[in-house]
């Protein structure tokens, strides 16, 4: 299968490691990828501050590079979100479009990785992923516990999955939440981060890098040793 590989503005612009595990990935999967060079920003931002009306533009370009392949993969459920159930003009990608883990999952149906990841690792599950995409089950339903992040991260050799007090809890990042109500979101970020220490974490991860960059900000102002580190990246190590 062609793999159009979407690569968000947080990724390319600080984390490329992020968008190199994913290829990586998924070529180990057997997937053909292609990295359209004249992606841009898919217009998120600027639809969650009230102006969708002037990310026409940006759809009909994503529409462009991404139109021809089987399937679209990206690392960031917040973006696919978007492309998925947000821009209303998306040239019927909504079924084409899927965000990393939930294609591993449920696309590629994988169950083994070659990785190996001996630490402490504590689970962050993004709103926009676990609440828009259902990569996980929301603990205030009275339904059966589900985890797609979980259920690959499993899968990794030597890694320890510690069990956290709130599991869905929100980061506080919320895109350009972060900017408007800024002390709230420390604040939230904060709890979030505080639930991973309280249990010993040594890394966080999850797959919106937006998210993890908001708690790795606060864990360098605390002086903290934990880092954080996107799922791919976990899944994709095989060097440690």
């Amino acid at each position: 299968m062609r793999v159009g590989l979407f690569i968000p503005c947080y990724v390319d612009q600080f984390y490329p490691q992020v968008g190199i595990a994913t290829l990586e990935l998924l070529e180990k999967s057997g997937c053909e990828v292609v990295y359209p060079p004249n992606q841009t920003c898919c217009g998120q931002p600027m639809a969650n501050s009230g102006f969708e009306h002037l990310t026409k533009d940006c759809t009909a370009l994503f529409v462009k590079n991404f139109a021809e392949f089987d399937y679209i993969v990206s690392p960031s459920g917040s973006c696919v979100l978007h492309i998925k159930e947000h821009a209303h003009e998306n040239g019927g990608l909504h079924d084409k479009i899927f965000e990393l883990v939930e294609f591993l999952t449920d696309v590629l149906k994988i169950t083994a990785v070659d990785a190996s990841f001996p630490y402490r690792v504590g689970l962050h599950q993004s709103c926009h992923g676990q609440r828009g995409l259902h990569l996980a089950q929301m603990t205030e339903l009275m339904a059966p516990p589900f985890s797609k992040p979980m259920q690959l991260l499993n899968m990794v050799k030597d890694i320890q999955l510690i069990e956290l007090d709130r599991k869905d809890e929100c980061c506080g990042f919320g895109g350009t939440f972060c900017v408007t109500e800024e002390a709230v979101s420390v604040k939230m970020g904060k709890d979030r981060v505080a639930d991973h220490l309280k249990h010993c974490a040594e890394y966080i991860t999850g797959s919106d890098m937006s998210c993890l960059m908001h708690m790795e900000g606060i864990l360098k102002r605390q002086g903290s040793a934990v880092r954080v580190k996107h799922i791919a990246e976990i899944l994709n190590n095989n060097h440690e």
